[in-house]
């Protein structure tokens, strides 16, 4: 991998994302050169002109390092956004609201916990269909990264994008997949599932009055599923050749 020199027109974004790139890389002479790099850009942007290395341009170099960014997003909300992305995945599997286990318990005193089972399975299902959602937000907050942010994520630990991320973009993501979480939740049934779950539970005597947010609960717990695998793929796309799937990013990067 080569180092690039500086030049007076690079942009924030191609700061931010050079840094990206040599933030977990393996301990080689080949990451000293990028983090020295990153160093350089972020001390003298404004300097004069210089010639790209290896021939690339400026516009080159930023799509490439915006591309490593916009790849591992859309990888992660093709891996979650599918039949099965949360449900057989025990990492991020969803499972029933704390206070829905002893509704479970509960029924399944009484031979009932099979619709407990069910609710189960649809409020992952209900996560898998509002999880393309995300793609957009995230290829909109990669392009708008400040200096700050760049030295934020810079000074950070490995997966310091990825917590960027999620700080920056929790509150308009939640909101942007509630209403696809509500209509999901309809849509595959579990808000009937919860209703039935909820009238045998009614009719036990003695019990304990519960309430479960289920839009709320699959919102945060679909989040947490994204910003987990974007952390993985954040740090095997720097390191992996076979990861950079762009022509742009085998330039920018190699392929070796």
């Amino acid at each position: 991998m080569r180092a690039h020199k500086t030049y007076r027109n690079i942009t924030v974004a191609t700061v931010g994302l050079l840094l990206l790139q040599a933030l977990c890389l393996p301990p080689t002479p080949a990451r000293a050169d990028w983090l020295q790099t990153g160093k350089d850009l972020l001390g003298t942007v404004g300097s004069a002109p210089q010639v790209p290395a290896a021939g690339l341009t400026n516009q080159e170099i930023a799509s490439g390092l915006k591309d490593a960014l916009r790849v591992g997003t859309e990888t992660v909300v093709g891996q979650l956004g599918r039949l099965d992305g949360f449900n057989s995945d025990p990492a991020i599997h969803i499972p029933l609201p704390e206070s829905l286990r002893q509704v479970k318990t509960a029924l399944g005193a009484v031979g009932l916990s099979p619709m407990l089972d069910e609710l189960e399975l649809k409020l992952n299902r209900a996560a898998e269909e509002a999880t393309p959602a995300a793609k957009q937000l995230f290829w909109n907050a990669i392009e708008s990264m400040t200096l700050e942010d760049v030295k934020g994520i810079y000074d950070g630990p490995q997966d310091s994008a990825t917590r960027y991320f999620e700080k920056k973009m929790s509150a308009p993501l939640a909101t942007a997949m509630q209403p696809i979480v509500e209509r999901s939740l309809d849509q595959v049934g579990a808000v009937q599932s919860y209703d039935a779950v909820m009238g045998q539970y009614a009719a036990l005597p003695f019990m304990p009055d519960v309430k479960a947010d289920l839009n709320r609960y699959v919102v945060d717990k679909g989040m947490a599923g994204i910003f987990h695998y974007l952390a993985v793929e954040e740090a095997a796309i720097r390191e992996d050749p076979a990861k950079r799937t762009t022509a742009i990013l085998q330039k920018v990067f190699g392929v070796n």
